[in-house]
């Protein structure tokens, strides 16, 4: 059996109506490349009959496979039950919504050749809402912050990394998942290219900002302990303000004689540091809960059915 050269791993939720386009559009790209490819679609629970649509083109093409989670896990969840069963030599990632274009691998594909083991599509343009695009940069700026890394607002999912990488990514098993960051920490020579990016037609984006910014915490507390390291310089400094503003008080009762009265202002700072407390207390908590998550060992993604596979 003839080894596979490229494999697309393509999470599928709340786009059924676009898939048979991408389907074609797929094939009619990777053919110029090789034909020795496979098409995995990768069904996120989606409510829209999208595995029904999966079937149809697995039983009319043998190279495109279909996993079938048993519930919505997640899109990164979704990447990932993908990535484990991509036997390609090089494997792109991207959305169903043909926001990605699929013309776009070839560029990818013969960067990569180039001696590039992840080359990642730069969406010059980006074709998405103004308010999608004020989420995602806020996403980033606060990422960028709390990571100490950078995060171009322009880069997605959207690109094609060897199986070196993809290896490297999997053994990456924790259940905060980003697949972006991963890409981005496992290291090899990586180089960004500009690509076209395509409104979107079909179907409408699952990423709200309750869901951006749980998202953002997840990725925070996975990657980094900066909001602990914060708490306790906010700390520090609060204390040093309340020695400072004590030793002001003793010094004016003994040269001036004044004394401080107020219960009111005792109240605010009484409940401005409990508030603090318990906000400092959460940031802890969501550490302990992402701990105990991972202890339990669970798996990622469940899997009802496969086709092709």
């Amino acid at each position: 059996m003839e080894s596979i050269k490229i494999s697309v791993v393509s999470p599928v939720y709340g786009c059924k109506e676009s898939l048979f386009e991408l389907y074609e559009r797929l094939v009619a790209s990777l053919s110029q490349i090789s034909n020795q490819f496979e098409i995995i679609f990768v069904n996120d629970a989606c409510p829209q009959g999208s595995w029904e649509r999966i079937v149809m083109l697995c039983a009319r093409d043998e190279r495109v496979k279909g996993i079938n989670l048993s519930r919505n896990f997640g899109q990164h969840y979704a990447i990932t039950a993908g990535l484990d069963h991509a036997k390609g030599e090089w494997v792109v990632v991207m959305d169903c919504d043909l926001q990605d274009r699929p013309e776009e691998i070839i560029k990818l594909y013969n960067t990569a050749r180039d001696g590039y083991d992840i080359v990642f599509g730069r969406r010059v343009e980006r074709q998405d809402s103004f308010f999608k695009r004020l989420g995602s940069r806020a996403f980033n700026k606060v990422l960028e912050y709390f990571t100490d890394s950078k995060h171009d607002n322009s880069i997605a999912n959207f690109g094609i990394y060897s199986q070196k990488v993809v290896q490297t990514i999997n053994r990456y098993r924790e259940h905060s998942r980003d697949f972006l960051l991963f890409a981005q920490m496992v290291g090899f020579k990586k180089i960004e290219i500009d690509i076209e990016h395509a409104s979107r037609t079909y179907g409408s984006s699952s990423y709200n900002l309750s869901k951006l910014f749980k998202l953002a915490i997840d990725s925070i507390v996975s990657h980094s302990n900066k909001p602990l390291r914060l708490s306790i310089q906010l700390g520090f400094f609060i204390a040093l303000g309340s020695l400072m503003y004590a030793s002001w008080l003793v010094l004016r009762y003994f040269f001036y004689g004044t004394t401080t009265e107020g219960w009111t202002s005792l109240m605010v700072s009484m409940f401005f540091m409990f508030g603090l407390l318990f906000a400092i207390i959460g940031i802890v908590g969501l550490y302990i809960g992402k701990i105990f998550d991972e202890v339990k060992r669970r798996p990622l993604y469940i899997i009802e059915e496969t086709i092709n596979l």
